[in-house]
């Protein structure tokens, strides 16, 4: 839930469909391109490789489809902004299903069919809908705020690792942000320090004195895909100190203990 006495934010439902469904036709547009070379190397991620990374965001799409195919939950379990803190645990349940789903056909086929198992579903249900999953029943909006976590964090993944340039949408770019810095926030309630991420977000956590007007005593400032990069454990704070991608001052204002939010 939301710091006491903030309300949840909220996202257009509309536009965050389209943003998860631009972002994964971004990506099937370039996984289609990929040569052999390309598709061996390493991810990054484990032991993962480009083909594999390829493979799992094919699956994102799949599995939305396929948790829509299922029966509704009757209520709501997990709003979107505590999903990072649930992922944890999942990992290597999420690993096998795509492993198991994916196998046997290759990746520009896989893509089609999940675009369209994606689309036809999502065209199908309201934003209201309960979905029975995993990591808790959530309503179909929030979980597509979520996905645009994946798709933005995992189409970062693959351009580094395969040398690529896809490119991301901006909505996409947005709420990925704001629902990880709002997860901070939640993880380190309060007011002392001010975390910008502009032009998405600005949020205030860690206990502490609380400012009240003018330029507040902590401040971190960092660009979206850095603090992306940060929240999911793809970069370090100190690495991303001293590359100056981040700029922090104050006393209080060292988010090192903690990052990262979900890996």
């Amino acid at each position: 839930m939301p710091p006491r006495g903030k309300k949840p934010r909220t996202y257009d439902p509309v536009r965050i469909r389209t943003a998860v469904t631009a972002q994964f036709a971004h990506v099937c547009g370039a996984v289609a391109e990929l040569g052999p070379e390309q598709l061996a190397r390493p991810s990054g991620l484990g032991g993962w490789s480009v083909a594999e990374l390829a493979g799992h965001i094919a699956w994102i799409a799949d599995s939305l489809a396929g948790s829509l195919a299922r029966p509704p939950a009757a209520v709501a379990e997990l709003p979107a902004v505590e999903w990072p803190f649930a992922t944890a645990s999942l990992a290597g349940k999420i690993s096998e299903a795509a492993r198991e789903t994916l196998t046997g056909a290759p990746l520009p086929e896989l893509y089609d069919r999940a675009a369209a198992r994606m689309a036809q579903a999502l065209a199908a249900n309201p934003g209201d809908r309960v979905l029975d999953l995993w990591i808790g029943d959530m309503t179909l909006a929030d979980f597509l705020v979520t996905r645009t976590v994946e798709l933005v964090v995992h189409t970062d993944d693959l351009n580094r690792a395969a040398g690529l340039d896809i490119p991301i949408d901006r909505q996409a770019l947005a709420a990925c942000t704001r629902l990880l810095a709002d997860a901070l926030a939640l993880k380190a309630p309060g007011g002392s320090v001010e975390v910008r991420i502009p032009p998405f977000a600005v949020v205030q956590c860690i206990e502490g004195p609380r400012h009240t007007r003018g330029t507040p005593p902590n401040v971190v400032e960092t660009d979206p895909l850095t603090w992306i990069r940060l929240a999911t454990g793809r970069t370090q704070w100190a690495a991303a100190l001293d590359e100056a991608h981040v700029r922090a001052g104050g006393e209080r204002a060292d988010l090192s203990a903690l990052l990262p939010l979900m890996s």
